[in-house]
């Protein structure tokens, strides 16, 4: 069938609204109409080749939509179901089946390689492949062969508009919190970065119970949402000093847990040097291939702190999209005021106000 989706071309090129050829579903797939698709991050760093996924691509993988046919191997969903749509994973490697699916050892050929693993595409254009099946989904296309991994079945009456972006960035946020960090009742904790991902860690910092709740940005109009959001304490790292003003809201103690979303060097050794004895450091912030941080070790010996990196929030996406659904119907995760929503032609200047910082969590909509 032919389908309509969005295009990049080229290292940094703007997406192209184009008619392509979608093929027959496998066995392990999912056809997906899709309604509306979060914009993430991610999607600009690949266009951007900051991760050498090849191009030309459809990319998009925060897809939400109704299932209109299913392949012969199916049996999580049916035609009709609502979906939203996540990263994919093999199921059989030994991270899978221990739980652990966001580790997956085949984690970026199934994720970025955008390809089956027969190295076929669902997408083309007159003949040309199309490098697509992006995090299993390619959901910069209004319908998609989806594989049966990255589906995760929810409610009808859910809005797949408001949904959608839980696929990646707010889970990513929100789990690595909630799933990895697990800071107890009382702990304290800085988000280095506000943009999607870091204001669903705040979220989830105040779900989770910490009482100093630290949000820091460059841009005052994301500091004034991440205070509505559950933050405690904000800091402009543009216009403060950052290691002062942590110094000040921890009585001297530094922080129990960090998490940098931005992956930026000096910032991530900003948020390791104010750590707490005994604390945590995590990074969730994609950056360019050969990037390092220079931490200095005889300090950090004596303060017995750990380090680490957490993919998709740690999260397996089946049972842990539903809880967030479950929080913000209960009122505990509004993670609905980060979104704005646009015309799926506007996809564009979706990605442009994300990049300037107008918009936190731009919404695709079919």
């Amino acid at each position: 069938m032919q389908v309509t989706a969005a295009v990049t071309h080229s290292t940094g090129a703007p997406f192209i609204l184009k008619t392509l050829d979608l093929d027959e579903l496998r066995p392990d797939e999912v056809r997906v109409r899709m309604v509306a698709t979060g914009v993430c991050h991610t999607d600009a760093v690949v266009r951007d080749q900051m991760i050498p996924t090849p191009l030309p691509a459809v990319l998009g993988h925060e897809g939400a939509g109704i299932v209109e046919s299913i392949g012969s191997a199916v049996t999580t969903v049916r035609p009709g179901d609502h979906v939203v749509l996540s990263a994919n994973s093999c199921g059989v490697c030994l991270k899978c089946l221990s739980g652990e699916s966001a580790y997956c050892e085949d984690l970026f050929a199934r994720n970025f390689g955008a390809s089956r693993a027969d190295g076929s595409t669902p997408l083309s254009f007159e003949d040309e492949q199309i490098s697509s099946m992006f995090f299993g989904q390619s959901s910069f296309s209004s319908v998609s062969n989806v594989a049966e991994r990255s589906i995760v079945r929810v409610d009808k009456d859910i809005d797949l508009s408001l949904v959608a972006p839980l696929g990646c960035g707010i889970q990513t946020g929100a789990g690595a919190v909630l799933n990895d960090l697990r800071p107890p009742a009382g702990s304290s904790i800085a988000v280095f970065g506000t943009g999607a991902v870091g204001s669903a860690a705040l979220m989830a910092a105040a779900v989770s119970g910490c009482t100093r709740i630290i949000a820091i940005d460059i841009l005052d109009s994301r500091l004034d949402i991440a205070l509505a959001l559950g933050a405690t304490h904000v800091i402009n790292s543009r216009t403060d000093d950052v290691t002062m003003r942590l110094q000040e809201i921890t009585a001297g103690r530094g922080v129990d847990f960090v998490l940098d979303t931005t992956a930026i060097p000096r910032v991530l050794r900003t948020a390791v040097d104010n750590l707490a004895v005994r604390g945590t450091a995590a990074v969730v912030g994609s950056s360019r291939p050969g990037t390092e941080v220079h931490l200095e070790i005889g300090e950090s010996l004596n303060r017995g702190w750990t380090f680490k990196t957490i993919i998709q929030g740690s999260s397996v996406p089946q049972l842990f999209i539903p809880a967030l659904i479950e929080l913000w119907k209960q009122g505990k995760f509004p993670f609905d005021r980060l979104i704005k929503k646009y015309s799926f032609k506007d996809i564009n200047e979706a990605f442009e106000d994300a990049e300037k910082g107008l918009t936190i969590k731009p919404v695709l909509v079919y």
